[in-house]
Formats: C-alpha cells, structure tokens, sequence
C-alpha cells in the first residue's frame, strides 16, 4: 500500500465542506471514475455544471479535490486526493464536534441509502459478488483501550487498497468499489 495521508481536522470550515450531500457524491464519482470536468460530474449526477462548479471549489479549498492536468477554464478537471479524514478527539473544540456531527449524519444517510440500494439490486449480480458482499452486527464488552484497538485494526483493513483509488494501475481484473463502514460506539446499559 501506498503512504496513506490522514487530515487531522481541527477547522469546523474545513470539516463542514463535507456535510454536504452533492459533496458526498462529487468526491465518489472523482475517486472511482477519475478526474471529470464539472459539466461531466453534472451530467452524471443530474445537477448543473455551475452548481458543481461551486462545490467542487469548495472542496479544492480544504484539499478534497485538486485540479487535474489537462485542460483550462470550464473544461479544467478535478481528481480527488485520497486521504481519511479524523476529528473526535477528546477535549476538541465544540465547532468541531458540531462540523463532525454534521458531516457523520450526511455520510451515515449517504452510506444507508447505498446499503439500501445493494439489497434491492442484489439478485442481479454475479453469484460470487453476492457471496463476497456482507453485513455484520455484533455486540460485546470491550474495555475503552480494546475498542480503540479494534478501531485501529478495521480501519488498516478499510484503508489497505486505498492506493487504487489514486492509481487505476493498480486495481486487479476482476476488481470493482466496494463500500465499506464500520463503527465501534458504547451501547447504553
């Protein structure tokens, strides 16, 4: 795996550029269809291209997305920069709890709609997809030093192939995305 570049957010501003839906799906559509202009991304995603435009300035603000080389003007493309994103420290500032809030909600809803359209679709996929794919819930007791652990073990497993997002290169033949989401949080008592 490539080095992996994790954004340690301590700007709410920066933080809330994600809490936006179309953000959510320019930032797919730029990590798993490559750089794309703002009137391709409109067309795909059924928005306009000035809409995207603007929100895909508001991304290259905060470093989610970068010009592409080729290309000026309208017909200038944007690729995304693969990194994670972390917030959530303990003794954080309430702007950032508040961004941090607010971009899990937009992205929880974007992943359950996405969870929600595999189960509709899936009988018409190849039966070793619908073998591979999973959806595990557990619930255990774990001491704060353990869960942290586990925390840091998927998200080595999450973050393994991140370097084909980046590098097409890299992705063997019979490779497709696939969405992955895991949280670990205490349950009430």
């Amino acid at each position: 795996m490539a080095e992996f570049r994790m954004r340690e957010h301590t700007d709410p501003q920066a933080l809330r550029a994600l809490a936006h839906p179309l953000r959510m799906k320019l930032l797919q559509e730029l990590a798993l269809r490559g750089p794309a202009t703002a009137t391709e991304l409109a067309e795909r995603l059924g928005d306009t291209a000035p809409n995207c435009s603007w929100h895909l300035r508001q991304l290259a603000k905060y470093g989610y997305v970068e010009d592409a080389p080729g290309g000026q003007g309208r017909q200038r493309p944007w690729r995304f920069v693969p990194a994670g994103n972390r917030w959530g420290t303990p003794g954080e500032a309430p702007e950032i709890t508040a961004a941090g809030d607010a971009v899990s909600e937009v992205m929880l809803q974007y992943e359950l709609a996405e969870l929600q359209s595999w189960q509709e679709r899936r009988s018409k996929h190849d039966a070793n997809w619908r073998a591979a794919a999973f959806l595990n819930q557990s619930i255990t007791w774990l001491t704060p030093e353990e869960l942290d652990e586990i925390g840091a073990q998927i998200q080595d497993l999450l973050l393994r192939h991140l370097d084909r997002l980046a590098d097409p290169e890299l992705r063997p033949e019979n490779a497709r995305p696939v969405r992955m989401l895991a949280w670990g949080i205490p349950a009430e008592h």
